[in-house]
């Protein structure tokens, strides 16, 4: 079982996950910081991270032509790049949330979100990554017909072209599609599922017990690809808005910067007989949330720090 985190490494504040300068950013610096992150990530031993969109270019990100021709030009600084992360056995994946959305009904934002699609896709091509480097989408907005945008993602999915459909990955969300639904789109058009549990515990009208949906989604994916969650646990703390005096309560949705430990212990036992998952840690303290999380575990439940390591 890997623990992951997303882009920012806050445990290394001079280590830039990207560079969103306008016209800064290019495939060989990009490269680069992706090098400098895997280094950090083999030096603290950590085998899972979702790398930012941003490594991406803008200026190539809606032409995945100019792309892969950008990636093929610094061919040898990506294979060193793809040599560290196999060596040092860490997952990559994308998460591009509303970069990409393919069922908007809009004829220019669907191109477009196919075009940053198959850019991400590009990406992961280039470093020669296994089947587990996944794009992870959301079914998108419902535009006021939720069943008929449903509808239209399963269509653009089914319509995407083979090498890049086999890099998606689709998740639920916390408004809109929840797992029962992406469920239905799975056995439709046989997208694996990633679950997000805390998606699961603010959205579910099914009441579908959780270990149930974590069977399902892990059941999901292709025999000798290992699954993946997402995890975190919700900011409980009191704010006051600032120029307004007023206090904002939490709402339940938003990512606490740590991760409960105890929720996540409970959390292991669910796992137990299921196919081996990575966890996908979305708290905002990114690393040093993980790390934390791993030193929460050996003190409160010795039993299963191994599996975290």
């Amino acid at each position: 079982m890997r623990l992951g985190f997303s882009v920012r490494v806050l445990g290394a504040p001079d280590l830039p996950s990207c560079d969103l300068r306008p016209g800064a950013a290019t495939v060989s610096a990009s490269l680069a910081y992706l090098r400098d992150i895997l280094l950090y990530l083999q030096a603290n031993q950590v085998h899972f991270y979702r790398m930012h969109s941003g490594l991406i270019p803008v200026a190539l990100a809606d032409v995945p032509a100019h792309l892969a021709k950008a990636l093929d030009q610094a061919r040898p600084l990506a294979a060193s790049v793809a040599a560290l992360a196999r060596a040092a056995g860490v997952r990559l994946t994308f998460h591009p949330y509303s970069a990409v959305v393919l069922n908007a009904p809009g004829v220019e934002q669907s191109a477009q979100s196919l075009a940053r699609l198959a850019s991400h896709v590009a990406w992961l091509d280039a470093l020669g990554l296994g089947p587990e480097a996944v794009v992870v989408l959301h079914v998108g907005g419902v535009y006021g017909a939720p069943l008929e945008s449903l509808e239209r993602f399963m269509r653009r999915y089914e319509a995407l072209p083979e090498a890049v459909r086999r890099r998606v990955a689709l998740e639920n969300d916390d408004r809109r599609y929840a797992f029962a639904e992406v469920w239905c789109v799975h056995e439709r058009v046989g997208v694996p599922l990633v679950l997000d549990v805390l998606h699961h515990q603010v959205h579910n009208p099914q009441r579908q017990p959780l270990q149930e949906a974590l069977a399902a989604a892990l059941s999901s994916w292709p025999a000798g690809v290992t699954p993946k969650l997402h995890f975190s646990t919700p900011r409980t703390d009191v704010r006051q808005l600032e120029g307004s005096g007023r206090l904002k309560t939490p709402t339940w949705t938003e990512h606490a910067d740590f991760v409960n430990p105890f929720a996540f212990i409970d959390l292991l036992p669910l796992l137990e007989g299921l196919p081996d998952v990575d966890i996908m840690l979305e708290a905002k303290a990114r690393d040093v949330a993980l790390l934390k999380l791993r030193q929460d575990v050996a003190r409160f439940a010795p039993e299963w720090s191994a599996r975290l390591t």
